[in-house]
């Protein structure tokens, strides 16, 4: 936005440093005429013993004004000087901080996003901005190069089935007389990964809008109904899925928590033991907030690998794909729903394997 120059805020502070300083001494030279030489006769007698012929009447008042009001006005431009001089001192050492506030953020407008202000001493207006500002810019930071890597991996992610269809068509090309219904039926699998890819990708990004009306949600009627949507698929795995816990209200929106909760419990699920696998689900109210918890057993889990599991598209080693593996955004829109609730997620890994993830989320 283009703005007329005006005054500096240090001149501003200077001005009205030195204003007030000539204001205050006019109020003080005005209480010294008022409470003091108001009680001083205009005239008054002069005698000299010395019979020298100086006795009369002479004029105290006029006299002692013409001494007062050069003095006063001397006196008044001290403090007018003084004001100016040293309301421009104090105001550039409280206006310090400031400069190196609007440094940093001059350099965070040009793409500067790693540096800080630092700034020391005690905690007052000035640096109470400074660390905000300063939180602002490392959660900047990390949103920028969060989004950086999501948009690498979704590009990665969406160019491979589209390179698998494109090969496959080639091959169709090149082979007509070549059996026609294995080719439809990789196609097919290829084209719905990438379809379910886009809509997870869709979600993703919509999660994280906060466009939605908070209702009031029941969790465990949810974790009860991903139960039941998942259940043939954990059957089919051969893992037992166990829930518990009592009425959790919370408000929020219902179709994002039930899509919260089947994210985990399918990841629970996909991700155990190839045997005798479980999963836990619980729901409890604790003061000022309730909590979602999904754990489930599998293979061991580092502190290093389990720090990824949220970002889009990240897979460890131990973390295989296969048939129900997904497209990589479970566990991430996982977090991007949570904060659009104004809640925590903690992911833990569990000494004897598997995965414990907890959803605190405001009651």
């Amino acid at each position: 936005m283009n703005r007329a120059r005006g005054l500096s805020v240090r001149l501003k502070l200077t001005l009205s440093y030195a204003g007030f300083l000539m204001v205050a001494g006019a109020l003080l030279l005005g209480a010294v005429w008022v409470f003091l030489l108001r009680y001083v006769p205009d005239r008054a007698m002069l005698y000299v013993p010395d019979g020298s012929g100086l006795n009369g009447v002479f004029p105290v008042r006029s006299t002692l004004l013409h001494v007062f009001l050069p003095r006063a006005a001397a006196v008044a431009g001290f403090l007018l000087v003084f004001g100016l001089l040293g309301g421009w001192l104090l105001a550039g050492r409280m206006l310090g901080p400031l400069v190196r506030i609007t440094a940093a953020t001059r350099m965070s407008a040009s793409g500067s996003l790693s540096h800080r202000i630092n700034l020391e001493g005690r905690s007052d207006e000035f640096r109470e901005l400074a660390d905000s500002f300063d939180a602002m810019l490392a959660r900047l930071e990390a949103h920028v190069g969060e989004q950086r890597r999501f948009a690498a991996n979704a590009s990665h992610e969406l160019r491979t089935p589209l390179a698998t269809t494109q090969a496959l068509l080639e091959v169709a090309r090149k082979d007509p007389d070549g059996p026609t219904g294995e080719l439809v039926e990789r196609l097919h699998t290829v084209n719905t990964r990438a379809i379910e890819l886009t809509e997870a990708l869709l979600l993703l990004s919509r999660s994280g809008q906060r466009s939605f009306t908070p209702e009031r949600v029941d969790l465990s009627l949810v974790a009860e109904e991903a139960t039941e949507t998942l259940l043939p698929l954990a059957e089919k795995r051969g893992v037992t899925v166990r829930t518990s816990g009592d009425m959790t209200p919370v408000g929020g929106s219902p179709a994002l928590l039930l899509q919260l909760t089947t994210n985990l419990l399918h990841n629970a699920i996909v991700h155990n033991l190839l045997e005798d696998g479980t999963v836990q689900i619980d729901t409890a109210v604790r003061p000022g907030f309730v909590v979602l918890t999904v754990e489930n057993t599998g293979d061991k889990l580092t502190p290093q690998l389990v720090s990824t599991l949220t970002e889009p598209f990240q897979r460890g080693a131990e973390r295989l794909r296969n048939d129900h593996g997904g497209v990589g955004l479970g566990l991430a829109i996982v977090r991007s729903i949570t904060r659009a609730h104004d809640g925590i997620l903690n992911l833990t890994a569990r000494p004897d394997g598997g995965l414990r993830v907890t959803v605190q989320l405001p009651g």
